[in-house]
C-alpha cells in the first residue's frame, strides 16, 4: 500500500510535474517570497528560505527569478504583505482526510477554487481543526529505492533524521523540520540523488481507500494541486501502487 510520496513520485517519472512550468514557478516564487518575509533573506538564517530557494533549483528555476522573490519578500516588492497563507481542511473520497495549504491574496477567490474542487470530485469542505489534528508537520525526503538501499542512508540518520520507511519503491527519510536541510545536504554528501524533499503535514495513520475512490481522489488531489493559489495538498490515503501507477496513466 501506498501515500503521497508514491503518488508524487509516479507523476514525477512521467513528468507530469513539469509539465506546467509556469504555474510551478509561480508557487515557488510565492513560497521563496512569504519564507523571505517571515524569516528575512538570509538562507543561512532562514532555513524555511533555504528550503523554498533548493526547491526552485531543483525546478531549474532562473536565478533572477529567485533573486526577484526573495527581494519582494524583504520588502523591495510593494505586493509582499497581501500574500498570505491560509489553510483548508475537509474529506474526501473513501473518507481520505485532505489538509490544503494554500498561498494567496485573494482568499476569496482560493476558497472558491478550493470549494468548487471538493465539491467537483465527491468530498467535504470541513471547519477548522476538523483534520489537522491527524497530522503532524515533518520533514520528508523522498529517495528512489530501486537506486539504493536503507545502508546508504545511514547518513541521514547520523544527521538527525527521525526515521526511514518504505514507501512501495521509495524510501521516505522522516526528519523534524529544523533539520530537513541538514539531512539533505548530509545525504548529498555521500552520494544520494533525492527525488524530493520538503516539508509536510505527515498523516498519523492511513486510511485504506479502494480503486473507485482511488481514482476520484485522485482527480479531487490534482484538481486542488492545478489552482496557482495551492502551495500544497497532505491527505492520509493508503491506496495499492498499481492502482496509483494505473490511475496516473
Amino acid at each position: 500500500m501506498s501515500g503521497h510520496s508514491k503518488w508524487h513520485s509516479i507523476k514525477h517519472k512521467k513528468a507530469v510535474v513539469d509539465a506546467r512550468r509556469g504555474q510551478q514557478f509561480t508557487k515557488l516564487a510565492r513560497a521563496i517570497t512569504v519564507a523571505a518575509r517571515e524569516g528575512g533573506g538570509d538562507p543561512e538564517g532562514n532555513s524555511g528560505l533555504a528550503l523554498a530557494i533548493q526547491k526552485a533549483r531543483d525546478a531549474s528555476m532562473p536565478k533572477d527569478n529567485i533573486e526577484r522573490a526573495i527581494a519582494k519578500g524583504t520588502g523591495e516588492g510593494a505586493d509582499a504583505d497581501q500574500i498570505e497563507t491560509v489553510l483548508y481542511e475537509g474529506y474526501g473520497p473513501g473518507g481520505v482526510a485532505l489538509l490544503i495549504e494554500a498561498l494567496t491574496d485573494n482568499r476569496n477567490r482560493t476558497g472558491a477554487d478550493v470549494r468548487h474542487a471538493f465539491s467537483k470530485h465527491g468530498g467535504n469542505l470541513g471547519e477548522p481543526g476538523s483534520v489537522s489534528y491527524l497530522f503532524d508537520k515533518r520533514g520528508v525526503l523522498v529517495v528512489d529505492a530501486t537506486r539504493y538501499d536503507e545502508d546508504d542512508l545511514i547518513a541521514a540518520i547520523d544527521a538527525g533524521a527521525l526515521d526511514i520507511a518504505l514507501d512501495d519503491d521509495v524510501f521516505e527519510v522522516i526528519t523534524e523540520p529544523a533539520v530537513l536541510v541538514a539531512v539533505r545536504e548530509a545525504l548529498q554528501r555521500s552520494g544520494v540523488e533525492i527525488e524530493s524533499a520538503e516539508l509536510v503535514q505527515r498523516p498519523k495513520s492511513r486510511v485504506p481507500v479502494q480503486a473507485e475512490d482511488a481514482r476520484k481522489l485522485m482527480g479531487l488531489i490534482d484538481s486542488l494541486e492545478e489552482s496557482d493559489d495551492v502551495a500544497a495538498v497532505h491527505a492520509n490515503f493508503d491506496v495499492d501502487a498499481d492502482v496509483l501507477e494505473q490511475i496516473a496513466g
